[in-house]
């Protein structure tokens, strides 16, 4: 059974679990993990079907044309590899899995579908150190990337590229391509399967390339702001999501606003970049001023007023600072703002500092004191006890400062299950803006 989990407006909650508000003040053994994971669905070529893989850095490196069906550095992995300047791992999914469109020959069957498997060959040469036994090399653009020597095809071993017919009689080739692969086109509901395979998973940030003015995209991009507006709010589970151009008006949708200009890729792709620095940037730090390091073209041609409705209208925006691209603000989509979400709530610096305090919080409940810590004054002081310590280290590495332990309280809720904990906790943000008066004499 899953733990409940979200937010609250009254003590009614049947699940046990961990229920946390977040809200702004009136105005006028540590749990601090590294950050840096990420989600996202992709058309693909060639890729595990139905399934999701997770990808580190130095696999991604390594193993590009096993995963992807491309080497490293080809231009089809232009936007995987925007993603992997910053993310530690990835979560990815193949939107256009397929059963069918595999390529295959008389010999072999490739093991994934789409185009990529047009470009595998079996080559196939009689041993010349056994006259019974053949060589079968596996080809994929050229490259071999497996030879095995058999006396049958029986007793070949399936590879990463393909799947051997046992049934199959061997004979010299020079190299028989394999035909049939087609890479299907993606639709809506491939994101929906993303999104209900995903949700088991833990991450930072998920992301959708998807282009407003493209057919089906709105509801794309609606899609994944309602899946992440539903776990954040109503089970507790906290991450970012990362958009193009979908003013959700809520604090858990980032709202890239710059399109790219390359030929043939979507107008979206800037989200790769935008969602790995939103999974990776420390809770300590902001994204503001980053600079854009990766391969597409941006563009960024807006005028001094339009940056500022940029800023207004809660848009993730790149711009021009001399010779580079960098972030004009690291901020998220909301724009209604409430005496609960005042406007340190538009700032992805404080989305990451109060994500990672419930994440904590839940986590540290849900494993040491659920049904474990009896309800009494014992019990509620080593709670306490736990929270301020994490408060401290949060204070320690600049997330948070000015916290005053006497801040936290933790009580008996209204029921002898329950416990009410409440605590001020004061963000620090990045500088954004210097005013200096000099007086000259």
């Amino acid at each position: 059974m899953a733990l409940g989990g979200g937010t609250f407006t009254t003590m009614n909650k049947k699940l046990p679990g961990t229920y946390i508000n977040f809200v702004s003040t009136a105005r006028a053994a540590s749990l601090i993990s590294e950050r840096g994971v990420a989600a996202i669905g992709v058309a693909l070529d060639w890729g595990a079907d139905g399934e999701i893989v997770a990808v580190s850095n130095s696999d991604f490196e390594k193993n590009a044309l096993k995963l992807f069906g491309y080497e490293y550095t080809n231009d089809k992995l232009k936007g995987l590899r925007d993603l992997f300047i910053n993310v530690r791992l990835a979560y990815i999914y193949k939107l256009n899995s397929a059963s069918t469109g595999i390529a295959a020959n008389d010999f072999a069957t490739a093991k994934c579908a789409g185009s990529r498997g047009n470009a595998i060959k079996i080559k196939i040469a009689a041993n010349v150190d056994d006259a019974t036994k053949w060589d079968v090399s596996t080809i994929f653009d050229e490259l071999t990337v497996d030879t095995q020597t058999v006396a049958s095809a029986a007793a070949l071993v399936a590879n990463d590229y393909v799947t051997f017919k046992a049934n199959a009689t061997l004979e010299a080739t020079a190299g028989t391509a394999l035909t049939g692969g087609v890479s299907a086109a993606v639709v809506a509901a491939n994101h929906q399967t993303f999104l209900e395979m995903i949700e088991p998973y833990t991450f930072d940030a998920i992301g959708a390339v998807s282009d407003e003015t493209a057919s089906g995209s709105v509801q794309v991009n609606a899609l994944y702001a309602s899946f992440c507006r539903r776990m954040r709010d109503q089970l507790g589970v906290k991450f970012q999501a990362v958009l193009f151009r979908h003013a959700a008006d809520y604090e858990g949708v980032v709202n890239v606003k710059n399109a790219v200009t390359d030929a043939n890729v979507s107008a979206a792709s800037l989200v790769y970049w935008v969602l790995g620095v939103v999974a990776a940037t420390p809770i300590s730090e902001s994204a503001l001023n980053d600079r854009y390091d990766g391969e597409f073209t941006v563009n960024v041609d807006y005028t001094q007023d339009q940056l500022e409705a940029a800023m207004d209208a809660g848009e993730f925006t790149l711009h021009r600072v001399g010779d580079e691209i960098r972030v004009l603000n690291d901020q998220n989509s909301l724009v209604t703002l409430t005496p609960e979400k005042g406007e340190l709530f538009r700032e992805n610096q404080t989305i990451r500092v109060i994500d990672a305090i419930a994440n904590y919080i839940a986590s540290l409940f849900n494993r040491k004191y659920l049904g474990q810590i009896p309800n009494n004054q014992s019990g509620r002081v080593s709670l306490w006890a736990d929270v301020v310590q994490y408060m401290k280290q949060l204070q320690d590495m600049g997330a948070i400062e000015a916290f005053d332990e006497n801040t936290v309280t933790v009580e008996q809720g209204n029921t002898k299950r329950s416990v009410v904990v409440n605590c001020a906790v004061t963000v620090i943000n990045a500088m954004a803006q210097l005013y200096m008066t000099c007086v000259v004499d």
